[in-house]
């Protein structure tokens, strides 16, 4: 094919190449981003704790296990979280009714906190309580809290801090028995300087002592009483939500969907700048043949 008929052959078929040419340097008018994103939204696998495993009974309550499976008699802690609605006007008489549960159990009333929401009849009330009642009297606890109102979500978890408690036992023991040893010392010492330098060791052990036994009767008392939260909600107003729609909010509204018929126009232009050109070039030819 001579350069003359190639010539020719472009001059006929330059209306796809301009076609193809709007449509590659289309996005540069329109301003979208041919890069890739990686994309951030899958999170990292959870690891496994290198304290704690976590195993459930045939109850469907969860454990925290201890690392001390050698010892028979298990130290279990048990925490439960209830949260209960109540019919309307019935909040106080519910509070005191849960209060006189607490009471009758020899329990504690730990923490109140009622809040009041609302105004005129759309108000209602709420209050969260923390409760520590006898391990041995939990389970009835329980189901005496459950009858106040209707019952939204309970959650239980048990704890075995069994290892926690028996390394406590044994630093104690040995600490106890370094003390013996150094009273001995002491009542054997003729010097007076060793007298002292015995004293104020046996003074540092006996400090260590008492945190350890004071650490270890905080882990039994967690053994022995359970941990109870109650939430309690009086149920809201069928006409708690209703409102009329502020004004600003009308603003916004109109404000918003301005911005996306702009947006909308913006991104419509191009196209409808190459459809036009298409058009004209579609029309010259036409005219000229």
């Amino acid at each position: 094919m001579t350069f003359k008929e190639q010539l020719n052959t472009i001059k006929k078929n330059w209306i796809i190449g301009l076609v193809l040419l709007l449509f590659v340097l289309l996005p540069f008018f329109s301003g979208t981003n041919s890069g890739l994103s990686k994309s951030s939204g899958f999170g990292m696998p959870m690891g496994e704790s290198a304290e704690m495993a976590i195993a459930s009974d045939s109850m469907g309550r969860y454990y925290e296990q201890g690392f001390a499976p050698e010892v028979e008699d298990r130290k279990i802690t048990k925490n439960a979280y209830l949260s209960t609605e109540v019919d309307r006007g019935t909040f106080q008489s519910s509070a005191d009714k849960l209060k006189s549960i607490v009471k009758l159990s020899n329990g504690y009333l730990l923490n109140e906190n009622v809040n009041k929401h609302g105004q005129s009849k759309k108000s209602y009330y709420s209050g969260s309580y923390q409760i520590k009642v006898e391990t041995s009297k939990y389970d009835s606890v329980i189901l005496q809290l459950k009858e106040i109102g209707e019952v939204q979500s309970f959650t239980e978890s048990m704890g075995d801090i069994t290892a926690r408690y028996t390394n406590l036992q044994t630093e104690l023991d040995a600490e106890k028995s370094r003390l013996a040893k150094f009273q001995q010392m002491y009542n054997q010492a003729d010097e007076i300087s060793d007298q002292i330098q015995l004293a104020d060791k046996i003074y540092s052990l006996e400090k260590t002592i008492d945190y350890l036994e004071q650490a270890l009767s905080n882990v039994q008392m967690k053994v022995d009483y359970s941990t109870i939260r109650v939430s309690l909600q009086e149920e809201r107003s069928e006409y708690a939500n209703v409102a009329l729609v502020k004004f600003s909010q009308l603003i916004d509204a109109i404000v918003d969907s301005f911005n996306s018929l702009l947006q909308l126009i913006f991104v419509i232009f191009p196209y409808a700048i190459a459809l036009g050109l298409i058009w004209l070039v579609v029309r010259v030819v036409r005219k000229r043949r």
